[in-house]
């Protein structure tokens, strides 16, 4: 019997561990990696090719919506599943535009992660039923109006999500440009462009944008309030 492998992206220890064995019970699914942030995941997604990611958005480095955009461009053969505390719908659109095949609340997760990990092994969608129904209700609504649903136009790109993400971990612009191996300048202009698209001109006021968004947790950014 072919086992889905699958790798885990979570940096709560305990979560990655109760996830884990929520799926080592299963015949069907071999756990092939873990990673505790973003940027290991996109590595170990690379290295060892799964067939299910399941990644937890609000992780520390690179948060789980850009190692989804990086991994469903680098890696299209495996399908990501995003675990969030977050059901807005403002962030399962942007998931939904980078690749994700599921979006799945963490307080319902363990009900339908399984079923999910399944789902998308076979090349369906899968999203907690609360979400499940808003997207329905959505479209539905665009069908009768006649009005498709708009596509936000003003996300950060790429590079200029991670720059905010690194700042708001209280990261300087040199230890930015040697995590990300861009020059300083570079790391100066992302940060121009960032506080111009969202409109922010401070650190603190960055670091609460990223903390109402779910980038970071508020735990990793308060030294920089």
């Amino acid at each position: 019997m072919h086992k889905i492998k699958v790798v885990l992206a979570d940096d709560h220890t305990v979560v990655r561990q109760g996830l884990r064995a929520l799926l080592m019970a299963e015949e069907d699914i071999d756990i092939v990696g873990e990673a505790d942030n973003g940027r290991q995941a996109i590595f170990l997604v690379k290295k060892l090719l799964p067939d299910v990611a399941v990644i937890d958005i609000a992780m520390p480095v690179l948060n789980g919506l850009e190692a989804t955009r990086q991994i469903t461009r680098s890696v299209p053969t495996t399908k990501v599943l995003i675990l969030s505390s977050y059901s807005d719908d403002e962030y399962v659109q942007q998931l939904t535009e980078a690749g994700a095949a599921g979006y799945l609340v963490k307080q319902t997760a363990a009900n339908d992660l399984l079923k999910a990990i399944r789902e998308a092994h076979k090349g369906n969608a899968f999203f907690s039923p609360s979400i499940a129904k808003r997207l329905r209700d959505q479209c539905r609504e665009a069908f009768v109006s006649g009005q498709p649903v708009k596509k936000r136009t003003d996300y950060l790109t790429t590079r200029e999500a991670e720059v905010l993400q690194l700042i708001a971990e209280g990261r300087a612009n040199k230890q930015i440009a040697a995590e990300l191996c861009i020059s300083i300048k570079t790391v100066e202009k992302h940060r121009q462009q960032v506080m111009n698209k969202l409109g922010i001109h401070d650190v603190a006021g960055l670091t609460r944008h990223a903390i109402a968004k779910g980038i970071i947790e508020s735990n990793s950014g308060l030294r920089t309030l």
